[in-house]
């Protein structure tokens, strides 16, 4: 009898789950771009570190939305 190695096959990801990640990318790059700019109009050194942690914090959730769709296609 020939073995199948379930583990080996990644499950692809349906329309609907597609489009949620697309929306959420959109948002995370987004969030990432507006976080970046109000730094740039703070002049709060503390809060001007608050908003690039917030940029910082949206570009890790892009990239790991990202590598989780790469993974399932």
């Amino acid at each position: 009898m020939a073995e199948t190695h379930q583990e080996n096959i990644t499950p692809q990801l349906d329309a609907p789950n597609l489009k949620v990640l697309e929306d959420q990318l959109t948002y995370e790059s987004m969030m990432n771009k507006k976080m970046d700019q109000y730094a740039e109009y703070c002049r709060d050194p503390q809060l001007k570190n608050i908003c690039r942690q917030g940029a910082q914090r949206h570009k890790q959730n892009y990239n790991a939305l990202l590598n989780y769709l790469n993974f399932h296609q």
